[in-house]
């Protein structure tokens, strides 16, 4: 999956540090392109990274996962040069609906930002004859 999703790993320059049933770790450069008028991460930047993370830990069960639904709490601003780690974990699996959380920390471990999604699966898997994404 991460190797033809150009919008996180061209585009965003997000890396895929971890990925295993059920949780998925992705970690982003603040940039300068990415500052806002006030000169800090601009939000949708910090939700891309959380919602890629929600997608790679909903779709590692092999499952083709799409979101339901996501919200986002902004709680620390991220400046040009900090470095964003982002870990999402499945809270609840059940049928084809899911539940996770995100949790986005920079590099001094200071919380960022905290996402839910909901997700919802669908027909197909993500690899043919395999276990996870």
């Amino acid at each position: 999956m991460y190797a033809v999703d150009a919008a996180v790993k061209d585009f965003m320059q997000i890396e895929l540090l971890a990925c295993e049933p059920g949780r998925a770790v992705l970690r982003m450069a603040v940039r300068e392109p990415m500052l806002n008028g006030h000169k800090i991460c601009h939000g949708g930047f910090i939700f891309t990274l959380a919602d890629s993370t929600f997608a790679y830990a909903c779709n590692s069960h092999n499952k083709v996962t799409v979101a339901a639904g996501a919200s986002i709490e902004f709680l620390k601003p991220a400046h040009a040069g900090d470095v964003l780690t982002c870990e999402g974990i499945e809270q609840v699996l059940q049928g084809r609906h899911g539940i996770y959380d995100m949790k986005v920390t920079n590099q001094r471990g200071e919380t960022v930002a905290l996402f839910r999604g909901k997700s919802a699966s669908i027909q197909g898997s993500i690899v043919a004859g395999e276990g996870s994404a």
